[in-house]
C-alpha cells in the first residue's frame, strides 16, 4: 500500500470508488474475498518474487454447477497447484515461452506453453487459455500449437477477447 497509495493518488484522484488494499499471504491458500456470490481464494505460485494466483468460485446460480476460473500467471510448473484447481471450467496459465527456450522459462521462473498445458490435462480442467507471452517470440501461434499437443481445447489470450464458459 505505502507503494500504491501515492501512485494512485497522483494518477487516479478522481476514481469514483475507494481501492482498499488487502495484505495477504502469498505462499499460502486462504479466502481473501467472499460475498453471496463470489469466493476469491489465493494460489501460491512459484516465481522469482513471492506471488499468487486467484481462484474465482461462483456460489448462487441457477444452473446446478457453479462456475470456477482460475488465473495463474507469472510462475513456474507447479504441480502443488493441481488439486486447488482440479475441474475449473477455465484455467488461465501463463505460457512466457515454447519448449525451445525451457531452459530461460526455468530460470527466469516462467513456465512454456506445454508445461501450462501439462498443468491443465494433470487438473482435468475443461479449457486452457495460455497468455504472457515473451516479447521475443512474435507467432502466438506457435504456442497454441505446442499446448494443443498435450490439452486439446487451449486458447490464447488475446487483447479484448472475451470467454464464454
Amino acid at each position: 500500500e505505502k507503494i500504491m497509495r501515492p501512485q494512485l493518488d497522483y494518477h487516479c484522484a478522481d476514481l469514483t470508488y475507494e481501492v482498499v488494499f488487502h495484505a495477504i499471504n502469498p505462499r499460502k491458500e486462504e479466502v481473501i474475498f467472499e460475498d453471496r456470490t463470489i469466493s476469491v481464494t489465493t494460489i501460491p505460485l512459484k516465481h522469482s518474487v513471492p506471488c499468487c494466483g486467484f481462484l474465482f468460485t461462483e456460489h448462487h446460480r441457477e444452473q446446478p454447477e457453479r462456475k470456477r476460473y482460475a488465473y495463474c500467471s507469472d510462475t513456474m510448473i507447479n504441480p502443488k497447484m493441481v488439486p486447488q484447481i482440479q475441474g475449473v471450467d477455465l484455467l488461465y496459465h501463463e505460457s512466457t515461452y515454447t519448449e525451445e527456450h525451457k531452459e530461460r522459462a526455468a530460470k527466469t521462473m516462467h513456465s512454456t506453453a506445454l508445461q501450462a498445458a501439462t498443468i491443465a490435462r494433470q487438473a482435468e480442467v475443461k479449457q486452457l487459455m495460455i497468455g504472457h507471452y515473451s516479447a521475443r517470440i512474435d507467432d502466438h501461434q506457435m504456442f497454441l500449437q505446442e499446448a494443443k499437443t498435450v490439452f486439446d481445447n487451449t486458447i490464447l489470450a488475446e487483447e479484448k477477447a472475451t470467454v464464454q464458459f
